[in-house]
């Protein structure tokens, strides 16, 4: 090129400027901030702005790589030349050249161009602010820089600029535009990178006059993606980010976005790294507890997140499972709030609420405590919210069914909690309330297709359910059921277990006495509605009787034994009635042998039970029970018996058990039996008729 086109550089300057010694790049260097603090001195802007563009255009995009190092040195001689008071001017022409080269191929040049901005910035100070985002794009990128050199120039670059941010009064104004390409690079998988992405956030923090917490939804989810990095001291850093933003949030909670973060949170708080979902589920508590009920809406997510971890065990996710647990327990308290206006108790979106819910009750991988949470929360949800719950009972209700069959007495005791609310919710009584027969219908039907959970939990399920409801309604109810039932051998089994519990559980107490006597006509009502389901086992129809103190009857049923097969099932059941008859239960009972002349029906009943039974255990304590009778009471009721001879006119008062037609209860239960036997006969002949024709196919 002709000397003139890089006036007003002279031509010794332009030969050393593009010499491949450093020293002579030196020289100009030092001659053009000489000529600089000259045009300064005289006002000559026409000239700065020539040797700007010389400098930045010409040789710092040059293809010889001397030359551009010779340009990055006169650009920065240019700006001490300048000095403080005359940079700002000029900063972005300066600033522009030199940010180009941070990307060039020779790891020299980058070096250079690292050197040339630090002594920029170092003049500039405060005055590179408004091309700050520029920088830091560019520094950001520098940062991965494989060359030690250039990574050490980088690092003296990134603390001048750290110095500056923090004593500056004008960073606010750049805040929002910077934003953007910090959410961009936060995203980077470069551990380098990330920490020099890490140490701005933290820095950028500290400032006084930086908000960064209102802009923390723009780079919060890089910020996890940060804290997942392998890497021990990243991940530190990173945590320490973490705390220092909640710090912040603490401070000035008015300032934060929580709406905007939460299903951030919710997303990071179901990650594997146990660091990472505790951080998440720590912020969800805090949340919470600051922003109160303007979280309600995600609820459903918060449940996402944190009902799995109520069920961690062991040291290391215990603090996850304690965290998790005042998420949980700051959201009961939340819905329960007598303070919560029915507007904000509109925001709850109870349909996605239930969905997530119900869908924890049905995945076979959950443990018992999120379950036992889950029921819990369905149980806090219809007492608080009774009317808007009762919309999704449809959904629930199949869901609560199935999982009365889990095998976890604590689930399933917890579920028949919720079903008793949901039946006896919108304040009817349970017989009021249509779930109340369906819950009954499909409970004997759960039953019937289940007979493991009938033998191992059915008795434990109905002594809950009449701790929860009133006990004469669900065995009514249950009565009624059975009484229409086709499969008459479940029938008998379902009866078998009704009668123990009613004759053994200290929750039918109340009902027992009010049988016992059989005073009132309700009570006569209760005593015919169990009667005729009670016929389809005919052991617990004359324990019924016997309980109702209706010996008469008990006798005539007993008699008609010898007119049913009797199989080692039935004797099992007359060794158990034996052995409830020595209970503590009939103790009633068994005084009433002392005054034989009013109860001769009872003894034969007890005798006609001793002539059915084998010679066995059973058989010899009723035999004990017996002859343990007073001799005198035998005797008078062998005087009774000749008195009957010659009968007398007795007037008898009328009882409420005179209402009762025992033959037509009587005429029932022979109908019934008969019924039995015609089944179990199709049964057999059913089975023999499949066998045959099985046999036949396969020859």
């Amino acid at each position: 090129m002709a000397e003139r086109d890089y006036a007003p550089l002279s031509a010794a300057c332009v030969k050393s400027l593009n010499d491949k010694l450093y020293e002579k790049r030196k020289a100009a260097a030092h001659e053009i901030e000489k000529m600089v603090k000259d045009f300064s001195a005289h006002n000559n802007t026409a000239q700065i702005q020539k040797l700007i563009k010389v400098l930045g255009k010409d040789f710092a995009v040059s293809h010889n790589p001397h030359t551009r190092k010779g340009g990055l040195l006169g650009l920065a001689a240019l700006a001490v030349g300048l000095g403080p008071a005359n940079t700002g001017r000029y900063v972005e022409d300066l600033i522009f050249p030199i940010l180009a080269c941070f990307s060039d191929a020779d790891s020299r040049v980058r070096y250079y161009a690292c050197e040339s901005l630090y002594n920029v910035v170092k003049v500039a100070r405060g005055d590179v602010i408004p091309v700050f985002a520029d920088i830091f794009g560019s520094l950001s990128q520098l940062s991965c820089d494989t060359e030690q050199s250039v990574k050490t120039a980088t690092e003296l670059l990134d603390r001048l600029l750290k110095d500056i941010v923090t004593e500056s009064d004008r960073f606010d104004i750049v805040v929002a535009g910077f934003i953007p390409l910090l959410r961009e690079r936060i995203y980077t998988k470069n551990s380098f990178a990330r920490q020099f992405i890490l140490s701005w956030i933290s820095v950028l923090d500290a400032v006084p006059d930086v908000d960064l917490i209102v802009f923390l939804p723009d780079i919060l989810d890089g910020l996890f993606k940060v804290l997942e990095d392998p890497t021990p001291e990243i991940k530190k850093q990173a945590d320490t980010v973490f705390a220092e933003f909640l710090h912040s949030i603490r401070a000035n909670p008015s300032r934060v976005h929580f709406a905007d973060m939460i299903n951030i949170l919710i997303l990071h708080a179901q990650s594997s790294d146990a660091l990472l979902q505790l951080t998440a589920i720590t912020w969800i508590d805090e949340f919470i507890r600051l922003s109160g009920q303007i979280l309600l809406p995600y609820t459903s997510g918060i449940f996402t997140a944190i009902l799995p971890c109520l069920s961690y065990d062991g040291d290391t996710n215990k603090i996850i499972k304690e965290t998790a647990s005042r998420v949980n327990n700051s959201l009961f308290k939340l819905i329960i709030s007598k303070s919560m206006e029915s507007s904000v108790a509109e925001s709850l979106d109870l349909s996605s609420i239930v969905e997530v819910l119900t869908k924890h009750l049905q995945l076979q991988t959950i443990p018992v405590q999120t379950k036992v949470a889950v029921l819990r929360w369905i149980y806090h949800l219809l007492q608080h919210l009774p009317d808007k719950m009762y919309l999704h009972v449809e959904e629930l209700f199949p869901v609560l069914m199935k999982t009365l069959s889990d095998s976890s007495e604590e689930v399933v005791q917890q579920t028949l909690v919720v079903m008793a609310e949901l039946i006896s919710s919108k304040g009817e009584m349970p017989t009021q309330n249509k779930y109340f027969t369906k819950f009954m219908v499909n409970l004997l039907r759960l039953f019937a297709d289940d007979r493991h959970l009938l033998e191992d939990r059915g008795s434990f399920i109905i002594r809950e359910l009449c701790v929860l409801l009133n006990p004469e309604q669900i065995f009514k109810v249950m009565a009624d059921i059975l009484r229409e039932e086709q499969n008459y051998r479940f029938a008998g089994v379902m009866v078998q277990t009704l009668s123990f519990i009613i004759l053994t559980s200290s929750e039918l107490f109340e009902l027992r006495n009010k049988l016992k006597d059989l005073r009132t006509e309700e009570s006569v009502e209760v005593f015919v509605s169990l009667y005729k389901p009670w016929c389809h086992n005919p052991v617990a129809t004359v324990a019924l009787c016997l309980l109702t103190q209706n010996y008469d009857h008990a006798c005539e049923l007993v008699k008609y034994f010898g007119n049913i097969e009797v199989t080692v099932e039935f004797l099992v059941e007359i060794d158990k009635l034996i052995q409830l008859i020595e209970s503590p239960i009939f103790t009633y009972l068994r005084l009433e042998l002392l005054e034989i002349e009013r109860n001769e029906s009872l003894v034969r009943t007890l005798y006609g039970l001793l002539m059915i039974l084998p010679q066995s255990e059973a058989f010899s304590v009723l035999l004990r029970r017996l002859t343990a009778i007073p001799p005198s009471s035998m005797s008078a009721l062998s005087l009774q018996n000749e008195k009957k001879k010659s009968p007398k006119k007795v007037i008898v008062l009328e009882s409420t058990r005179d209402k009762i037609n025992f033959n037509e209860l009587f005429d029932y239960f022979v109908d019934v039996q008969n019924k039995h036997r015609e089944q179990k006969q199709k049964q057999k002949y059913a089975l023999l008729t499949e066998t045959k024709e099985a046999t036949s196919n396969n020859d």
